[in-house]
């Protein structure tokens, strides 16, 4: 296989990795997949990781993330767009 379809495959499970946690965290389903609105949370995101408080948003939503994989890992628990809509109830 030639290198760039190497890099292309590895760019490619990348962006779907990163679609996964979109998912996984239940955004799409509480927006509505609501494109416009996931895109503006993500520049939101951006905006706050450029101003004088991106340290201390890099460390809250490290910790969330850490602790969340944490609790799936160890329970084993369905993420949110993992239920079924009968979980919910």
């Amino acid at each position: 296989m030639r290198t760039w379809q190497v890099e292309r495959r590895k760019r490619t499970r990348h962006l779907i990795e990163l679609g996964g946690l979109v998912v996984k965290a239940g955004v799409v389903d509480l927006t509505g997949d609501d494109r416009a609105i996931i895109y503006g949370a993500l520049l939101w995101m951006a905006d706050k990781l450029k101003s004088n408080q991106a340290e201390q948003a890099r460390a809250l939503w490290a910790a969330k993330g850490k602790g969340a994989f944490a609790v799936e890992r160890a329970t084993n628990a369905p993420t949110i767009a993992q239920e079924t809509p009968q979980d919910r109830a």
